[in-house]
């Protein structure tokens, strides 16, 4: 059995009602994530194809500044929320996502890290000014109701990940690797379809695949105690991961078009070069989920 007399997995169990309790708070509005995926894709309108897409850019503009998963998954939270109360034109979806990623960083980051938003507007290659983005800000922040610490997915996996890290011997904890999760979460983020799930069963459900895979039973214990702690029913957490390994397989294939940054990397160059912050350069290539689920 587990054994949560330990100091530190103590005072996770401890967080955990916190979250739970949170999380109904910040999420999309499930009506309006419907009519997102019910939309044609007409280019005329907004759809789950174009929230993706816009979602996608933001996870490349994470991985060129170097910025941590939890502001990634802080920035979809905004979009979604934003996009799921009110009726957003294609022509304008640019502006509102880049506007919904430096609200992200600016409440996630460091200061110093917080780029100019000229700089992030030109890195983007989009033709509003800082002006059209200042009012865009102001608008989501009053749609979202200035709720701008909004419980996310990765939260719950890193607590998740810790709680299971602290049960396990040493040379257990090599078989579960944070890196390939935060890489699965960001995956299942570029698809409209997890933003439904509550943040929680999103995060055990990815833990709950890499747990499975690797067959043992100190992992499968930690899981269910995890579980019963969280409540969440074996049918929403069967659910859950069958979208998810769908979504990862689909990742892993050739025919998927993931983010990259060669445009961003493409646009850095010249003049824009010499007016950008040396900290500006951590370029990161999006890692590639390793082919081990079946």
């Amino acid at each position: 059995m587990i054994d949560t007399a330990a100091g530190e997995a103590r005072e996770l169990l401890r967080e955990l009602p916190a979250l739970l309790e949170q999380e109904p708070r910040a999420q999309p509005r499930a009506a309006g994530l419907r009519l997102l995926e019910a939309a044609h894709d007409s280019g005329l309108r907004m759809n789950a194809r174009l929230r993706d897409f816009e979602v996608k850019d933001l996870l490349s503009l994470t991985q060129f500044f170097g910025f941590h998963t939890e502001t990634f998954s802080l920035a979809v939270n905004f979009l979604d929320r934003f996009l799921s109360k009110m009726k957003v034109q294609p022509k304008h979806l640019g502006c509102v996502g880049l506007s919904c990623f430096y609200l992200a960083v600016k409440a996630s980051e460091e200061e110093r890290n917080v780029p100019l938003a000229t700089d992030l507007i030109r890195i983007s290659q989009y033709r509003f000014t800082v002006s059209d983005m200042m009012r865009m800000e102001k608008i989501i922040l009053e749609k979202l109701c200035w709720k701008v610490k909004a419980i996310t997915a990765f939260q719950f996996l890193q607590l998740y990940h810790s709680f299971i890290h602290e049960n396990l011997s040493c040379e257990r904890r090599k078989y579960l690797n944070f890196d390939r999760l935060e890489t699965q979460l960001k995956a299942c983020h570029c698809r409209l379809m997890f933003s439904k799930a509550k943040p929680s069963v999103l995060a055990l459900s990815i833990m709950a695949l890499e747990i499975e895979e690797q067959k043992l039973l100190e992992l499968m214990e930690a899981l269910e105690f995890l579980q019963l702690h969280s409540k969440i029913s074996n049918r929403e957490l069967t659910f859950w991961k069958e979208l998810v390994l769908k979504c990862l397989m689909e990742y892993s294939s050739s025919k998927c078009s993931k983010p990259n940054v060669q445009k961003l990397k493409w646009i850095v160059s010249g003049r824009t070069a010499r007016q950008l912050k040396h900290s500006y350069y951590r370029i990161a290539h999006l890692p590639t989920i390793p082919e081990t689920i079946s």
